[in-house]
C-alpha cells in the first residue's frame, strides 16, 4: 500500500492525483479535499453530487483534520477525491440487470443441495458421515440466507412480490424473520459506518461499554461467543439499542410496517410446526443431527462473514474509522466496509464476500458484483483494500484478523466525529480467565 503522501501545503492524499500545491486556489483546494462529503441518515440519492462541503470550526480551509489519519499513519477517513455518482458511472450497464431466471437457478440448486444432503446423510446414517453433513448443510443454510438477503435488497428480482414471498420462504426456513431482518438491515445500509445510527456490528461508545456487565461484554466482544449472537440479536439488538425484530411495534418499523412483520413472524411459526412435525416422525435426534447442528454453524457463517465485513482489515497496522456528526456521509460509511476472499466459498455463498461496491449499490445483483468491483476500481484507488487472497480452496488467512479484531476493537470514545476502537486489556483477561 502506498503511504500517506503530504503536498507543499500539508494535505493528506492517497496515491490519487489529489496533491495540493500552493498555487491551488482556497476553494480549489477545499474541494478536492472534500468532496463526496454529505449529510445523511435514513434516505440516500445514491446518484447525487455532493453539496458544497462546510469548513469544520477551527479547521483552517484546505487542510484535513488529523483525525483523517489514525494512529498507525493511514488516511483513508479522509473524504474522497470522488463521489457516488463517479463511481456509479464506472459500473459496467449490464451489471445493473436482474434476471429472475438466473436469481432462481441459484435458488434451485441451493435447494436442491440442501435436500441431496439431507436425503444422504439420514439414510446412510453413520457416525463419521454427521460432521461432514453438518459443515456442508450449516454452509447452505447460509447460502439460502444470502438468497433471502438479495430479495431484501430487491436485487433477486425486478418483482417485488417475487422477492418478498421467495425471502420469507428462505428465512424462515432458517428462522429468521425476513421482513424484521429487512428492515433493520435497510438501515444498516443506509448508515453504515455511523457509530450511533447504524445496526447490527457497530461498535459500542465507551458510556455504553462501561455501563454493560461483564458476561455481556464477553458474549459481544470476546470470540468466540459473538459468533453465536444472532438468534439474541434478532430478539433484543444490539448494546444500546432497545427493540425485538419480532415486534411490530419496535421504533425500527414505521407503524405502516407492522402487516410486514406479522407476516413474517407468521412465516416463522409455520416453519416452527413443520420443524415438530418432523421431530415428532423422525425423533428428536435424527432432528438434532438434520437441523439443528447445522443451524448454529449458519449462525457462525453468519456473524464471522458479517463482522469481518466491518472489522479486522488484513492488515494489522491499519485501524477502520467510525464516523458521527458532519464527518458521517454514505459514501465515506461504505468505504470503510471491507472485501474477502472466502476461498471455494465465494460462489457458494454468492459472492457476498464483494461487500463494498455491494454496501453503496446493494440493487447490484450477487453475480454482477465481482465485475462490477473490478471496474470500479480505478475509481476508488487506495480507498479500496484489496482483499488477502485465500492461501487455498479454506479461507483460513480469515481467523487471524478476525481474532485481533476480537481481541482489539472493543469500544470507541464518547466524543470525536472520527473515531477508531479502543482496547480494553481487562476483558481479554476476563475472557480468558485470566486475574486482572
Amino acid at each position: 500500500m502506498q503511504a500517506p503522501t503530504m503536498s507543499t501545503t500539508g494535505a493528506l492524499y492517497l496515491g490519487r492525483p489529489v496533491v495540493l500545491r500552493a498555487g491551488h486556489s482556497r476553494p480549489r483546494a477545499n474541494a478536492l479535499l472534500q468532496s463526496g462529503r454529505r449529510q445523511a441518515l435514513h434516505v440516500v440519492n445514491i446518484a447525487a453530487a455532493p453539496p458544497a462541503p462546510q469548513r469544520a470550526p477551527g479547521q483552517e480551509e484546505g487542510i484535513p483534520r488529523p483525525a483523517y489519519v489514525d494512529e498507525t499513519g493511514y488516511g483513508r477517513a479522509a473524504p474522497p477525491p470522488f463521489t457516488l455518482a463517479d463511481i456509479k458511472a464506472a459500473v459496467p450497464a449490464h451489471c445493473w440487470k436482474k434476471s429472475t431466471w438466473r436469481s432462481m437457478a441459484f435458488l434451485a440448486r441451493d435447494v436442491g443441495v440442501v435436500a441431496a444432503l439431507a436425503v444422504g446423510a439420514y439414510t446412510l446414517n453413520a457416525w463419521w458421515a454427521w460432521p461432514l453433513y453438518w459443515v456442508a448443510q450449516g454452509t447452505m443454510f447460509w447460502a439460502l440466507f444470502v438468497v433471502g438477503h438479495d430479495c431484501g435488497h430487491q436485487s433477486f428480482s425486478s418483482n417485488k412480490t417475487l422477492n418478498n414471498l421467495v425471502g420469507n420462504i428462505t428465512h424462515s426456513s432458517i428462522l429468521v424473520p425476513y421482513h424484521g431482518w429487512r428492515i433493520s438491515h435497510r438501515t444498516h445500509h443506509a448508515n453504515h459506518g455511523h457509530v450511533e445510527n447504524d445496526e447490527s456490528w457497530h461498535p459500542v461508545s465507551k458510556r455504553i461499554y462501561n455501563q454493560m456487565e461483564s458476561m455481556a461484554k464477553i458474549g459481544r466482544l470476546a470470540f468466540p461467543l459473538p459468533l453465536f449472537a444472532y438468534p439474541f440479536y434478532l430478539w433484543q439488538r444490539s448494546p444500546g439499542k432497545t427493540g425485538s425484530h419480532y415486534d411490530p411495534k419496535c421504533d425500527l418499523f414505521v407503524p405502516q410496517e407492522a402487516p410486514m412483520i406479522r407476516t413474517s413472524n407468521a412465516f416463522m411459526l409455520g416453519m416452527l410446526a413443520i420443524l415438530g412435525a418432523c421431530t415428532y416422525a423422525l425423533g428428536p435426534l435424527a432432528m438434532f443431527n438434520l437441523y439443528f447442528i447445522p443451524y448454529v454453524i449458519n449462525v457462525v457463517w453468519l456473524d464471522a462473514v458479517t463482522y469481518l465485513h466491518h472489522h479486522g482489515p488484513h492488515d494489522e497496522n491499519e485501524k477502520i474509522p467510525w464516523y458521527r456528526g458532519e464527518e458521517w456521509s454514505y459514501l465515506r460509511g461504505g468505504l470503510s466496509t471491507i472485501d474477502r476472499d472466502f476461498g471455494i466459498f465465494n460462489h457458494i455463498h454468492h459472492d457476498i464476500g464483494t461487500h463494498v461496491l455491494h454496501h453503496l449499490f446493494p440493487q447490484i445483483p450477487h453475480y454482477h458484483l465481482v465485475e462490477a468491483t473490478e471496474a470500479v476500481k480505478p475509481v476508488f484507488g487506495n480507498y479500496y483494500r484489496e482483499p488477502e487472497p485465500s492461501p487455498g480452496p479454506i479461507p483460513t488467512h480469515l481467523f487471524k484478523p478476525l481474532m485481533r479484531s476480537f481481541a482489539q476493537d472493543h469500544y470507541v470514545e464518547d466524543e470525536g466525529d472520527i473515531v477508531y476502537y479502543k482496547t480494553d486489556p481487562k476483558l481479554n483477561h476476563l475472557a480468558s480467565g485470566s486475574d486482572v
